[in-house]
């Protein structure tokens, strides 16, 4: 795995530990997991932190981390993968999951206006909650599950590849 690229841009954990606004977590952040970068750990924080930036929820970040630190599983990516959603992708993001929801529902999805405005949206929030709210869910189960599925592969595929090349060397 190309450990020196993700280790170049990862914070130090222990200027995390000691910053003022988490010292509330205490002893949580002192898991080794949550810094290593090993296959299960980095598993874990894709599923992790895709299943979170999938969810319409605000503060993300903050859902990612504890389910992390739950987990066990890397927290700068987990944390970090939630920006998928950013806002420059949540409205494609959300309409595709909104038009999903409705889809599953059988429902007729609502037509976008050339203007969003608050009077529309608050007038279709009643029909619209439901299925925007059961295809992001199930957008955020499918994307975790093949975050943490094609993690583990390509991992186990780049370890047998190194493995033979340093087989071939010798």
């Amino acid at each position: 795995m190309p450990r020196q690229l993700l280790k170049r841009y990862m914070p130090d954990p222990a200027r995390i530990r000691e910053h003022r606004s988490l010292r509330f977590l205490g002893h949580l952040l002192h898991d080794q997991n949550l810094w290593q970068l090993n296959r299960r750990s980095v598993s874990r924080a894709m599923a992790v932190g895709l299943f979170a930036a999938f969810i319409p929820i605000p503060m993300q970040m903050l859902l990612s981390a504890s389910m992390a630190i739950m987990l066990r599983a890397h927290l700068p990516i987990a944390a970090g993968l939630v920006w998928i959603t950013n806002p420059l992708t949540m409205p494609p993001v959300f309409y595709c999951t909104y038009k999903l929801g409705a889809w599953l529902l059988d429902t007729p999805p609502q037509h976008l206006p050339d203007s969003l405005t608050l009077e529309w949206i608050s007038s279709q929030l009643s029909s619209m909650w439901q299925p925007f709210l059961l295809g992001s869910v199930l957008t955020a189960l499918i994307m975790g599950a093949l975050g943490y599925g094609l993690t583990l592969g390509y991992w186990r595929w780049w370890v047998g590849r190194q493995w033979r090349r340093r087989q071939r060397r010798d």
